[in-house]
């Protein structure tokens, strides 16, 4: 591997273990799909810091995922070529979505019903009998081979081989214009879309963002925008970020639960729409510059956290539910609750993933 992709590793694990506590909070206090919910969503003060954080990372840590694979696919392509690569992503993202949805999904559920008195058995009996498929955190594997099959035909009707996509061009990186234009492409974007998808019953509210940042990832890797990139482009929008950050909050103070910021026009759900791709650029850009003047060095811990980070993305919602559920009598504070959880999430995930990449068959999927 080039040395200056060892960062990029690097932020691939530490938005895997973003995605761990992002989950958790929920499971404490924050707003968002999941299985268990130990504390509802508040307007107490844990309630809303909860709240805040995973209202930040959905701005851009999924997004930033999506940047990252498409970084890595016009290379990937050119090594495999059509055939191997559309195998390669059935087996990478087909096989651990249907798993989770067949297996994990009804295990973690089941796992909830029985703490709750319920039953384990009947659980998984309800989710096959209806045929109920819950990807879970596994709808970024979906969506992934989606994007992925849809930058295939995008190349077959544009009739170039596996290689002429990753040809280096080194082009200048887009400036500051460019990245104003993507923003308020997204947020229009988000807010269109949040009108067939409301904010809190799918997903797709947010696929602007992620559709857009993995058409940026392609264009990336060949004219090698992420080497180019300086704090000089990257500050003034971290500056816009951190400016911006603290209009949504306050908003939503404001609103005290009278606006409406899932859907529609109103001034609270436009707001919302736009705030995320003004906040993602910023963070985006400076977790990159971090990383890759910091974090760009072989380190045999490094490699082994992130030889088990998508393993670790797969599992974790069982692992993470059956830590709660077994400090579900612990009477602490919400956030230290938080806090323990989150660390013993992570320190499990990681260990448990350890044997499954070592597996014969399994370690080629994950």
């Amino acid at each position: 591997m080039a040395q200056r992709d060892f960062y990029i590793d690097r932020l691939r694990t530490v938005l895997t273990a973003l995605v761990v506590l992002h989950h958790t909070a929920i499971t404490y206090g924050a707003i968002g799909f999941w299985f268990w919910h130990e504390v509802q969503p508040s307007r107490t003060v844990p309630g809303i810091l909860l709240v805040l954080f995973c209202t930040t990372n959905q701005a851009y840590f999924m997004g930033f995922f999506f940047l990252l694979a498409g970084y890595f696919t016009p290379p990937s392509l050119e090594r495999k070529g059509y055939g191997k690569f559309i195998l390669d992503r059935l087996i990478r993202l087909g096989i651990p979505t249907l798993a989770f949805g067949f297996i994990l999904a009804p295990l973690t559920a089941a796992m909830v019903t029985y703490a709750q008195g319920d039953g384990f058995w009947p659980t998984f009996a309800w989710f096959w009998r209806q045929k109920e498929f819950n990807p879970g955190p596994l709808w970024f594997a979906e969506a992934l081979l989606a994007f992925s099959l849809g930058y295939l035909i995008w190349c077959r009707i544009r009739g170039l081989q596996p290689g002429d996509a990753s040809t280096t061009t080194h082009s200048r990186i887009p400036g500051s214009r460019s990245w104003l234009v993507g923003a308020l492409i997204v947020g229009a974007g988000a807010l269109a879309l949040r009108q067939v998808f409301p904010i809190g019953t799918s997903l797709y509210g947010y696929w602007a963002s992620y559709i857009f940042l993995f058409v940026v990832g392609l264009r990336a890797r060949p004219r090698n925008w992420l080497t180019q990139l300086t704090w000089k482009q990257a500050r003034p929008w971290l500056i816009v970020a951190l400016i911006v950050w603290p209009t949504l909050p306050l908003g939503w103070m404001l609103a005290s639960g009278h606006a409406n910021f899932n859907t529609g026009f109103s001034w609270a759900a436009i707001l919302y729409a736009f705030w995320e791709p003004f906040v993602a650029w910023g963070l985006i850009a400076a977790c990159l510059l971090i990383f890759r003047k910091h974090m760009n060095q072989p380190s045999a811990l490094w490699s082994w956290l992130n030889r088990r980070a998508y393993a670790v993305y797969i599992i974790h919602p069982p692992v993470l539910v059956g830590i709660a559920l077994l400090l579900h009598g612990w009477a602490a504070p919400a956030l230290v609750k938080f806090g323990v959880v989150g660390l013993l999430a992570c320190a499990t995930t990681w260990l448990l993933a350890d044997p499954l990449v070592r597996l014969p068959g399994v370690r080629r999927v994950v």
